[in-house]
């Protein structure tokens, strides 16, 4: 981030800009104005006094800067300030839209790297592959450059050319791509199918502009060409949310008009408000499953607060993140902005799923969860019990899936993404990504491209040794055990060894998902992820089981509370891939 440093052609800015704004604030006579203005003195006086008497020259707007950042980071971490070098980011992840070349990058070493191109953009259009490395971006160096510089330099307004040098594994020498820079729009519906005759399947993963009219063109498409569509599969996992009409606008797709979806509650009683939905839903009645997980968030947990609220369809997966918070943009001087809370928001049945009370912190710093004590109750419309405080809470919770080790290193040292693009060289085209599957042949392949690789990783049982070994030594006790500790811990490497073979399906699995992306991009990692997902075939299961279905949704039902221990609310920050 570029020093903030909007005044730097005037003379001594900082005393001008604070000055005028502590005078300004002296003339009001109400609530805190004095406090802020009397503050705003010390600080001006003490930019002053460092000014003339500190050792070395200071930068103001850098000072500045970080003044702010340490003010908001007291509060949550969603008030920020946006500088004018960060008004374009701001606008992308508001809008979903920006000017570049449509690709995922992201740093392996020295070089910045094509993770994804985007189906149907200037990078897919140009030819770009995942793997090809950067050289050069319009002549100049990106070796070592961060992520977010070389991003900066890919990004321009359409219909103007980035010029890349690339280093293409398997090429000789380097690749030059002339890349006319487009309008690049994400799309908030990256899939949508059918996983079976009677139960369509959408995943939404953003809710940016037109994110209502996106799920409504895909159920009325799915409707369109499956007569026996009877249910309908939302999945909102890993979705971090975005646009409060955006929700409120997927809502209506499955509530009648003139229902009660959100109601938002500020310092600023006229901001305060009702929000209902304004149209005909698409199907009202169609049976509907939203599959959430810890990295479901915000604009997601209105939707599947509210359907959970309203009775209208079953939740199912891992407690939500619990952001129950509203921010606004407010405009400032110099073209910078301020995105604040102003607001938290309550669904249909009175609750806030705020998890974590950002004006209680620890003697560390710490933000303490709501505790349970303090959690209220409330009631759906059909009078299920539900609480508040902590996210929203599946009808049916389900443990979100554990990788083993292993794959945790393969995927970590990018070794999974590596072999995919070397079978995408090997093999260029692939007709049927499908029904795609991983022949013990590719395995074994995969086998003998990890010879010579590097992908130490050390297990639960391991750990334990160590620490026994620890103990043992404290204790004085390991001189006598040494013979045996060692014969334990080589065995454990000798079993170690086989875990390639041992954790074959979880491993294929992924090689499975990496591989057809090459091929149909990220509409077929998502239908290759379906096939054996344990959520997706448990709520396949529910949705066409119509009595157990109907019995999650009664008044008599109760939705589980428990808070489970692997998905402990922690302070985070749901961010995408550079793009």
């Amino acid at each position: 981030m570029k020093p903030f440093n909007p005044l730097s052609r005037l003379k001594n800015p900082w005393v001008s800009a604070l000055a005028g704004g502590t005078m300004a604030l002296l003339a009001f006579g109400f609530g805190q104005s004095f406090e802020i203005s009397k503050n705003l003195e010390i600080f001006s006086t003490l930019m002053r006094e460092l000014d003339t008497y500190y050792v070395d020259p200071i930068s103001p707007g850098t000072l500045t800067e970080s003044a702010i950042e340490s003010m908001l980071e007291s509060l949550d971490p969603y008030t920020t300030f946006i500088p004018e070098s960060e008004i374009e980011n701001h606008r992308m992840s508001t809008t979903g839209q920006y000017g570049g070349i449509g690709a995922v990058v992201r740093k392996f070493g020295r070089y910045i790297t094509i993770v994804e191109p985007y189906e149907d953009t200037p990078a897919q259009t140009a030819g770009m592959q995942p793997g090809d490395k950067m050289v050069k971006v319009n002549g100049t160096s990106v070796i070592d450059l961060n992520t977010d510089d070389v991003v900066k330099l890919l990004r321009g307004a359409p219909g103007t050319t980035a010029q890349i040098e690339l280093i293409r594994p398997g090429e000789e020498k380097p690749v030059l791509v002339n890349v006319v820079r487009q309008e690049i729009r994400m799309k908030n519906v990256a899939y949508s199918g059918m996983l079976n005759s009677k139960t369509g399947f959408i995943k939404l993963t953003g809710f940016t502009p037109n994110a209502g009219v996106d799920v409504r063109n895909a159920m009325q498409e799915l409707k369109k060409s499956n007569p026996e569509l009877n249910a309908m599969v939302l999945d909102l996992r890993g979705n971090p949310g975005g646009l409060l009409r955006e929700a409120i606008s997927v809502v209506n797709n499955f509530v009648p008009r003139g229902e009660l979806v959100v109601t938002t509650k500020g310092k600023v009683t006229e901001w305060n408000k009702a929000y209902r939905t304004l149209g005909d839903a698409l199907d009202a009645d169609i049976k509907l499953a939203v599959l959430v997980d810890r990295r479901s968030a915000s604009a997601s947990e209105i939707v599947s607060g509210t359907i959970q609220d309203l009775d209208r369809g079953v939740i199912i997966g891992q407690r939500t993140f619990g952001k129950g918070l509203v921010q606004s943009t407010r405009t400032l001087v110099y073209n910078t902005q301020l995105k604040v809370t102003t607001s938290k928001y309550y669904i249909p049945s009175g609750r806030c799923i705020q998890a974590l009370d950002y004006s209680n912190r620890d003697a560390s710093g710490k933000v303490k969860t709501i505790p349970d004590s303090l959690r209220n109750a409330f009631k759906t419309k059909l009078g299920r019990q539900v609480k508040d405080g902590a996210g929203v809470q599946p009808d049916l919770p389900l443990p979100s899936p554990k990788m083993s080790k292993i794959l945790v290193a393969l995927v970590q040292k990018d070794l999974i993404f590596e072999f995919a693009n070397l079978f995408y060289r090997q093999n260029p085209r692939l007709t049927d990504t499908a029904n795609f599957k991983i022949e013990p042949s590719t395995y074994a392949q995969f086998m003998e491209f990890l010879k010579d690789k590097e992908y130490g990783y050390e297990t639960e049982s391991e750990k334990a040794l160590a620490t026994f070994k620890e103990t043992a030594v404290r204790e004085r006790y390991f001189d006598r055990i040494n013979e045996e500790y060692e014969q334990l811990l080589n065995k454990k490497k000798s079993v170690k060894r086989k875990d390639l073979s041992m954790f074959q399906n979880e491993i294929s699995r992924y090689l499975r998902m990496e591989i057809v992306s090459r091929y149909g991009y990220r509409r077929a990692r998502i239908r290759s992820s379906l096939l054996d997902d344990p959520i997706v075939l448990q709520a396949i299961e529910i949705l066409q089981d119509e009595k157990r279905y109907r019995s999650i949704l009664s008044p008599g039902f109760k939705i589980p509370d428990a808070l489970e221990a692997d998905q402990s609310t922690e302070e985070d920050e749901l961010l995408p891939e550079n793009e």
